[in-house]
């Protein structure tokens, strides 16, 4: 191929990177910018020019998803016998292929999870550990395996990096020490281990060490700000005293330092190597410059080393709408409200998959996945098992459906909490990434509690069980294409034209845990890319209290701070319309609502009123008959209050229906001619409902 025509379509920057062939080079690529398109054909340029060979080539990332798609994207250049694999795929075919020659006997038992090791190292221990601990447990091995910290070191470490261990650190290194005696008597192989033995093989056996340095000549690492130490010992073990290496990678986009990720080699990549080539992408070719404008004020007031090397991005697409910024007075409003959105989008042609809710903590999902349920919008959970298949949820549906015909002493929410109190429901949440984790899952499971007993007061333990099934009924539903649900952790690299970013609030993002300055900064650079993962359209909303008539406390996440359109006293002025326009009174009495139930059906529930019953009858048995053809739990079609709220308005139009609440703008165009045929006495698809769509 005729090397300038690789250089085509690429930009000024972009072409700059493509012909640094030789030496060392440094990428600093912002969120949008196309590196994997300026690496991709910075490779192919040199394959076409003749500096190296296809196959004296090795492109190192972190997923198998991206070397897949940088394999892909070699091959339409040309070039499809270049290397692209993850650091441990290239170390484990190394180490494969050496092991007869270096060691010898059989090769080792790759174990993809360390929990079941652990938990023998922990027995041996004398330590009782559940999952949730073990997990734990098994995520410090490997972070203190990543940065090089034996287990006689681990207790210094932890101290030095103002890490929180999930139980005494001399109980961790116990362990830690443990594990690892039982993995070498068992001839088994972790992931950390691969990387370890492979660099170490290098380093003691310095022909083997040729043969690989003879096959791998020219070396390309993307995400380099998420390189740990291990990977760095087994990268310069690959490169011995040569240079050729090339790095891509963004300070900013530093998200996994929990697990040992440094952005540091990265941002000092020219003290290594004086004389190294550096280009900067800055020109943002995914989102509007109105996303790209609230992008770059998440970092303007960033601190520390990642920051000193922040990117301004330069928006190339055209002007888009403006991101929103919404207060809400509760989390169930909240996530009413995205859903109500996220459904407007559909309507107005924005297809499914291309619109993401992206949160903090795999947690928040559940309020979510019941919100676009009752909507009737498709979704599907990235990164996370689905709020009721986590295991902890799965146990304590279980044990909440023994307890549903037991005798009750307290109100339901203090009975379910003292269910939950054994499998983890503190009143202050745990230390550990696992075991706070599934403590919020179980607090969001007390919360549906509360829920239940605000919409329908004197609820039993029997009628939260029978919520509890109509809920996990529909959540094992099959999968289908539809909106994303994600945490910002996962949403990492991915994009969608419409991102929702939820629960923006202190203690929330950044998270509660996060202490240090160093922390506060990576939540910011989390914020940072949740924001890029937009192209056109950004919502970004909290919410003052978590569950409905609570104590509004709540602030907005600092790192809205000078994002926000409306000064704070223009803030406060809104957010206060906001609030007189969501006032309810009672259409009876004229009382003020605040129970959801009322606030439904607009007026008290020990008010009277007339109603048609014959018509709440009729609308319960079509809600029953279009349940079973579609396989879904009633409520998803309509509650209970909605029903009754039609029975007792009967609306004669659309325009009549669209103001009950519970009837939205996806539920109106599924069901609202059958609604409306019902309210007039007819049957379901008989006619007569024509010409009373505009009221």
């Amino acid at each position: 191929m005729d090397p300038d025509r690789v250089l085509e379509g690429l930009d000024p920057e972009q072409c700059d990177a493509a012909r640094a062939l030789r030496g060392p080079v440094c990428i600093l690529a912002g969120a949008g910018t196309g590196k994997t398109r300026a690496i991709t054909h910075r490779i192919a340029y040199a394959v076409a020019s003749g500096v190296v060979t296809e196959q004296q080539i090795l492109a190192v990332t972190f997923t198998t998803r991206a070397a897949g798609e940088m394999r892909g994207r070699l091959r339409g250049l040309g070039a499809p016998r270049v290397q692209a694999r993850t650091f441990h795929s290239a170390a484990l075919r190394q180490l494969s292929f050496f092991w007869p020659q270096v060691i010898g006997g059989p090769e080792p038992t790759l174990i993809s999870s360390k929990i079941q090791v652990v938990a023998r190292a922990a027995h041996s221990c004398a330590l009782q550990l559940d999952r949730t601990g073990l997990r734990d447990i098994a995520s410090e091995i490997e972070w203190a395996k990543v940065t090089q910290v034996r287990p006689t070191d681990y207790e210094k470490a932890t101290a030095k990096a103002g890490r929180a261990a999930p139980m005494p650190a001399h109980d961790v290194a116990r362990v830690y020490e443990a594990y690892e005696e039982l993995r070498r008597e068992r001839n088994l192989l972790d992931f950390e281990s691969i990387l370890e033995l492979t660099a170490a093989m290098l380093t003691e056996h310095p022909a083997i060490a040729q043969r690989v340095r003879d096959q791998y000549r020219y070396f390309v690492v993307d995400e380099f700000q998420d390189v740990n130490p291990l990977q760095k010992l087994l990268l310069d073990a690959w490169l011995g005293d040569r240079d050729d290496l090339c790095v891509v990678g963004d300070p900013s986009q530093t998200i996994y330092s929990f697990a040992g990720a440094t952005p540091s080699y990265l941002t000092r990549f020219s003290a290594g190597y004086p004389n190294a080539t550096v280009v900067q992408l800055v020109r943002d070719y995914r989102s509007t410059p109105q996303v790209v404008r609230v992008a770059n004020g998440v970092l303007r007031h960033a601190r520390g080393p990642a920051a000193d090397h922040r990117l301004e991005l330069a928006a190339q697409r055209p002007d888009g709408p403006d991101p929103t910024y919404t207060e809400y007075d509760d989390e169930p409003a909240e996530a009413t409200s995205v859903a109500r959105k996220i459904a407007a989008l559909i309507d107005s042609g924005t297809p499914a998959r291309e619109i993401a809710v992206l949160f903090r903590t795999n947690s928040q999902s559940a309020a979510y996945e019941q919100a676009l349920s009752d909507a009737g919008i498709p979704f599907s959970v990235r990164g996370a098992t689905r709020f009721f298949e986590r295991p902890e949820i799965k146990q304590a549906v279980h044990t909440l459906r023994g307890a549903r015909h037991g005798a009750e002493q307290e109100p339901l929410v203090t009975t379910v909490r003292h269910i939950l109190a054994p499998l983890g429901l503190t009143e202050v949440p745990p230390e550990g990434r696992e075991a706070r984790e599934r403590w919020e899952s179980l607090a969001a499971l007390a919360q549906l509690a509360e829920d239940v007993a605000a919409e329908r007061p004197g609820a039993a333990m029997e009628d939260f069980a029978a919520e509890l099934e109509a809920r996990v009924a529909t959540e094992h539903a099959p999968e289908f294409e539809g909106i994303t649900l994600a945490s910002l952790h996962s949403a990492k690299g991915l994009e969608w034209d419409a991102v929702f970013l939820v629960g923006l609030t202190e203690g929330m993002l950044p998270i509660i845990y996060a202490e240090s300055a160093e922390q506060i900064e990576e939540e910011r650079r989390l914020c940072y890319v949740g924001v890029t993962r937009a192209r056109e359209y950004l919502a970004l909303s909290w919410a003052l209290a978590r569950s409905p008539g609570g104590r509004k406390s709540r602030k907005p996440s600092r790192f809205l701070d000078g994002l926000r359109p409306a000064s704070p006293a223009l803030a406060g002025e809104r957010a206060g319309r906001r609030r007189q326009a969501a006032v309810v009174q009672c259409r009876v009495c004229g009382t003020t609502l605040t129970e959801a139930a009322e606030r439904k059906l607009a007026r008290c529930l020990d008010c009277p009123v007339d109603y048609d019953e014959e018509l709440l009858e009729r609308l319960k048995a079509w809600r029953r008959e279009s349940a079973r053809e579609q396989k879904v739990p009633p409520y998803v079609i309509f509650t209970d209050s909605t029903l009754q709220a039609l029975a007792e308005h009967v609306p004669t139009s659309e325009a009549q229906l669209s103001r009950i609440s519970g009837v939205g703008a996806v539920k109106l165009e599924r069901y609202g001619e059958a609604v409306l045929a019902l309210c007039a006495g007819k049957e379901p698809g008989s006619g007569g409902a024509e010409g009373q769509r505009d009221e």
